[in-house]
């Protein structure tokens, strides 16, 4: 137990700041629009003239409380200041649902904007973010900053404005889709984003814990078959478990026995499955089980419009645009009989861990973050500031009822619905997965209850569902937390029902906007609006307060939990829903011994604590040594999940330095760094490499194989039909001149190259960037696709005592530097076998010449030794390359 609370503390040096702002509150209500919005200018020049955003701080957020009450009508409450401070400082701010988070993120957002470097402000999703670019936006464009948003589908060139915004909104996916398409133009002019500067993550534990293990991809069409996947899924549908397969469910892992093995080998016709030759239909057969026996529709995935999406296991929205790896979800189309597409080959990736780190300054906002506070810190550097509640909450956290049986548990669930919508109070059932809401929909249709459907195969509905959810009557089944960023407020939401109706009638949405803030406009269109809202915000007004006095009568929200999430802090996101500013509500949990938290992580104590009692199915247990022992379940599954975690990380922090190196040096190129010193040097290393295979002075230099020298030689850099090594040539015994006569020639051809061009008005050193660029992003990708095959096989390094991680380093960086020995290799050889063609309309194009196609074919006898360059030309070394399974 802690001597003294760590909070308080921290809150409490905080509130000494948000009391300077307070003092501050006379001085800018006294002052005018135009002296109030001047400020911003004002402010900038106090940065210019060397004071730190520290230092006026209190000043920039007492003007951002006075504008939020004039534009917006609302005004900052002072444990929002508190807030607002801690997210300045790099810190996560814990409050509770309905604190407003939304209007705390405007205060640090506007201070580190003033600074002209930037701020992004991240959301969950589409929706939230241009909701919340319209809705605060007006706040910041009102005190002379630009807004930006960025969703899928803009233009390039709307990004890029966005981007280059005062402030944006975006999506954690997008933002880092776009980090990674940038770093794949070979213009710079093609970029859309700046420096990463400050970010303010909302529901940073969803994007900073749950979305962690999952890496953003982009990807290009493989090349492997579709017919592989079917035959192994038909393959799949033969099989038994306990027979054919053993599936482990903590680790969702699945391994075919002998039988199981012996069965393949005949299905596939192949001698031994586990040759290294059928190491990819083992690969597929895999994925082909799993995706049968592991992967559920309607909870990891479901089925739309002919396509699989994937199903977030926390928050049970669609991961639009993200696919299973390592051919998974290619099974799971064969599964689902739909069609199936091309195995991915990744172009470019990087998890949001890192993504996120490479920010000077980060910050976060959610309701939950406390339990996950070591993660926070270990991880991102980042501390958890739990802000107290601007009224004390009201709400009651009934006991868990435990059942023996499920079948008990749905009963009793059922039963609760019934008896509480009898009264009129609104209820909110949260499920796990979109299969079980699916189920409790169908007995509640049954039973004659009307209710709403909130799941990710309805998530465009999401926010109106969610925010009428507090409605006299109203009855929402909900998956995890669905809806997460709109509030319930109890009765309705007069405002987002006016909102709506307008929006029906035809407004556009930034005429809605400026309808519904208090802010006065001269435009005669947005004067006629603001009646138009006014005269509805007043009809459901009055009709939401009358409602709200009821549902407050009747005991406010009740959240009914019908099964533990594997996280505690996916559970207290759903009991947040409730008792929102003050208000009353209630939770509560039902849950049965044969869930899979019970079942899987409860160990032997849980099942002997149920054999023992002997109840009946119907009869409940509140047993604090049950309820206990669950959540231990829950400590297990999250220490287990942070390991897993912590365990990615381990892996791409080596991929994560080596895509720095590569970033960083590409920057410079895209940034106009002249490279025809890197060229030069390159030429050099290609040189020395070719002569190094072949000139071996330890055998007799007339027994070389010529023939096949030279061809190397003008295959990768001097004009075909040389022929320059000779016996006589090389009788001179030393490898350096052989060197420089080669040189000689190459550069001699390359420099009359350039003079050519430039007589015709070719910019060459543009080529030369365009040609490095393109090579680092050829073997880049290729280099990827090699580190995530080591990956998956380096956990047989554990067998034989050496540790995973450290073997993938070491081989990682080895595989590294092979590749940049590919790129100085192949970025040579192409700018040498080049040449400019000036067209007929007076442009120019470049053409490599194919010289191995023009070329027959000749083959050397030397023996290649296990260091040698490979005599594919890869660049790699012969025990790496086409050595490496000899």
């Amino acid at each position: 137990m802690a001597l003294f609370n760590e909070n308080k503390f921290k809150v409490r040096k905080l509130n000494k700041i948000a009391d300077k702002i307070e003092a501050l509150a006379p001085k800018y209500s006294a002052m005018d629009d135009d002296t109030l919005v001047s400020q911003t200018d004002v402010l900038k020049k106090r940065l210019a003239d060397g004071e730190t955003l520290d230092h006026i701080l209190p000043d920039a957020y007492a003007v951002v409380r006075e504008a939020g009450e004039r534009v917006l009508g609302m005004r900052h409450f002072h444990v929002q200041l508190i807030g607002g401070i801690a997210l300045h400082q790099g810190r996560i701010a814990e409050m509770g649902t309905g604190e407003g988070k939304t209007l705390v993120a405007t205060l640090p957002a506007y201070l580190n904007a003033l600074t002209g470097k930037g701020v992004h402000v991240v959301t969950v999703n589409d929706y939230l973010a241009t909701r919340d670019a319209a809705w605060m936006g007006k706040l910041y464009k009102f005190l002379g900053l630009t807004v930006g948003v960025v969703v899928p589908q803009m233009s390039v060139e709307e990004k890029r404005k966005a981007y280059q915004s005062d402030i944006t909104y975006c999506t954690n996916n997008e933002l880092g889709f776009d980090f990674l398409r940038d770093n794949m133009v070979v213009r710079k002019a093609d970029k859309v984003q700046r420096e990463l500067n400050y970010a303010i993550i909302d529901e940073v534990d969803s994007i900073l814990i749950d979305e962690a293990r999952t890496p953003l991809i982009i990807s290009g069409r493989g090349g492997k078959s579709s017919e592989l996947y079917k035959s192994a899924d038909n393959f799949a549908r033969q099989c038994r478990e306990g027979d054919d397969f053993t599936i482990e469910e903590k680790e969702k892992t699945i391994m075919l026995t002998d039988k199981g093995i012996e069965k393949a080998e005949r299905f596939f016709r192949v001698a031994n499955l586990t040759d290294l030759e059928n190491t990819d239909l083992y690969h597929h057969i895999q994925a082909a089980l799993k995706a049968h026996f592991i992967m559920k529709r309607d909870t990891d995935y479901i089925v739309s419009d002919g396509e699989v999406l994937i199903v977030d296991e926390f928050t049970g929205r669609i991961m639009i645009g993200r696919r299973y790896n390592d051919g998974l979800h290619q099974a799971i189309e064969a599964k689902e009989h739909v069609q199936i597409r091309s195995e991915n080959k990744t172009l470019a990736t990087i998890t949001f861990q890192n993504f996120f780190r490479m920010y000077k300054k980060l910050a976060g906002m959610t309701g939950t973050a406390k339990t996950e506070e070591d993660e926070f810190e270990g991880i991102y550097a980042l501390d958890v500031v739990t802000i107290p509640p601007n009224k004390p909450s009201k709400r009651v956290d009934e006991h868990d009822q435990i059942y023996t049986k499920v079948s008990g548990k749905i009963t009793a669930i059922v039963q609760d619905i019934i008896d509480h919508h009898a009264t009129g109070q609104p209820l909110l059932v949260g499920t796990i997965s979109v299969e079980k809401s699916e189920q409790l929909s169908d007995i509640l249709k049954r039973k004659g209850i009307p209710h709403n459907v909130l799941n990710a195969k309805f998530h465009k509905q999401e926010s109106e569902i969610i925010a009428q959810a507090g409605r006299l009557n109203s009855v929402t089944i909900a998956t995890n937390m669905a809806g997460r960023g709109t509030d319930i407020m109890l009765g309705g939401n007069a405002d987002f029902q006016a909102k709506q109706r307008m929006e029906k009638d035809g407004y556009p949405l930034e005429v809605i906007e400026m309808a519904s803030s208090p802010h006065a406009s001269n435009d005669p269109a947005i004067i006629a609006a603001k009646e138009v809202y006014k005269h509805h915000y007043d009809a459901f007004k009055a009709i939401c307060d009358e409602e709200k006095e009821k549902v407050v009568a009747l005991g406010g929200l009740r959240i009914i939990g019908t099964e533990r999430h594997e996280s505690r802090r996916i559970d207290n996101q759903l009991r947040g829903r409730s008792g929102r500013q003050g208000d009353p509500g209630s939770t509560v949990f039902y849950i049965s011994m044969e869930d899979d938290i019970a079942r899987i992580f409860g160990g032997d104590r849980m099942k002997s604590i149920a054999e023992t009692m002997h109840l009946p199915d119907d009869m409940p247990i509140s047993n604090g040594i049950i309820t206990k022992q669950i959540e231990r379940a829950q400590k297990v599954v999250e220490g287990r999940n942070y390991s897993i975690r912590k365990q990615v990380l381990s892996y791409d922090d080596v991929m994560n330095a080596q895509r720095e190196i590569i970033y960083k040096e590409r920057g410079k190129v895209l940034d106009g760094m002249d490279v025809h010193e890197q060229i030069l040097d390159m030429i050099d290393d290609l040189a020395e490499e070719i002569i190094g295979y072949y000139a071996d002075y330890k055998t007799d230099y007339q027994t070389w194989d010529y023939a096949a020298f030279n061809q190397s030689l003008e295959q990768k850099m001097l004009p075909q039909g040389t022929n320059l090594m000779t016996p006589e040539l090389c009788s001179c015994f030393d490898v350096y001149k052989l060197k420089d006569a080669v040189l000689k020639v190459a550069l001699k051809d390359y420099n009359d190259k350039i003079e050519a061009t430039k007589a015709d008005g070719f910019d060459f050193g543009e080529l030369e960037r365009v040609v490095l660029l393109k090579t680092v992003d050829s073997k880049w990708m290729d280099h990827i696709d090699a580190m995530d095959a080591l990956r998956r096989g380096i956990g047989l390094r554990g067998y034989g005592q050496r540790d995973p991680v450290i073997a993938y380093r070491q081989e990682g960086w080895d595989m590294f530097e092979d590749m940049v020995s590919r790129i100085h290799s192949e970025t040579a050889s192409i700018l040498l076998k080049i040449h400019v063609e000036k067209r007929e309309d007076g442009s120019t194009s470049s053409v490599r010449q194919n010289i191995a196609a023009a070329q027959k074919s000749v083959r050397s006898d030397k023996k290649v030794g296990r260091n040698d360059p490979c005599p594919c030309g890869s660049g790699l070394k012969y025990k790496n390359c086409c050595g490496k399974n000899k």
